[in-house]
């Protein structure tokens, strides 16, 4: 991913946090030369300073069996906000998109068997919504048997991490306040959460 070096995300826990936060990405493998993706709900974990990502493909899903032929990509963004000309100081300039990334690549390996299959459905369900869990056990068996057969479960060690923050860093001091000012009056909640991440960055003592 191009980055400048300002743009860059403070330290891996900083993208790991925003990982966690917008854990359904988008894994990216090519095949044949062509880059093929499916958006799927992650689990985002750290073990042994290694960042680990968790996650299930349908197996009726091609893709389920390419991703152990070579290295995978996921991506991670949500927030992002179209960022108006009208917020700068000088007429000459045009319009650009603040927004965060992260991508991380890795080699994907099957969890295999039926043990891992499950702890890894009952991780994701403790991750998302806890309190279903109960419901879940509650389920017959053979009807959990049956969804598991269904399903491609694997894990990435994360082995090199790319993270972006384009959030006005090289406008002026005034320009910024502007574009904050302006996306956190907006109705909609990217904007806000830009208009968030942005403020957060001023007051940092790096900034």
């Amino acid at each position: 991913m191009y980055i400048l070096s300002f743009n860059k995300f403070d330290n891996v826990e900083e993208a790991f946090a925003f990982m966690q936060r917008y854990s359904f990405a988008t894994i990216v493998t090519a095949k044949d030369g062509l880059p093929v993706a499916t958006h799927l709900p992650f689990v985002v974990i750290k073990k042994d300073d290694k960042i680990i990502l968790r996650s299930h493909f349908a197996k009726a899903n091609p893709q389920s069996e390419d991703i152990f032929t070579g290295k995978s990509l996921v991506i991670f963004t949500e927030p992002h906000a179209y960022i108006s000309p009208k917020n700068y100081e000088k007429v000459q300039n045009v319009p650009t998109w603040n927004y965060l990334a992260v991508h991380a690549y890795g080699n994907c390996v099957v969890l295999d068997g039926e043990e891992q299959k499950a702890a890894l459905l009952t991780e994701t369900i403790k991750y998302y919504e806890a309190g279903y869990l109960k419901q879940y056990n509650s389920l017959s068996e053979e009807y959990k048997q049956r969804m598991m057969k269904g399903i491609v479960a694997f894990e990435m060690v994360v082995d090199d991490l790319q993270a972006k923050k384009k959030l006005s860093q090289n406008r002026s001091e005034l320009e910024r306040e502007n574009v904050i000012e302006h996306l956190s009056k907006s109705e909609n909640q990217n904007e806000q959460d830009i208009a968030a991440y942005m403020k957060n960055l001023i007051s940092s003592p790096q900034f």
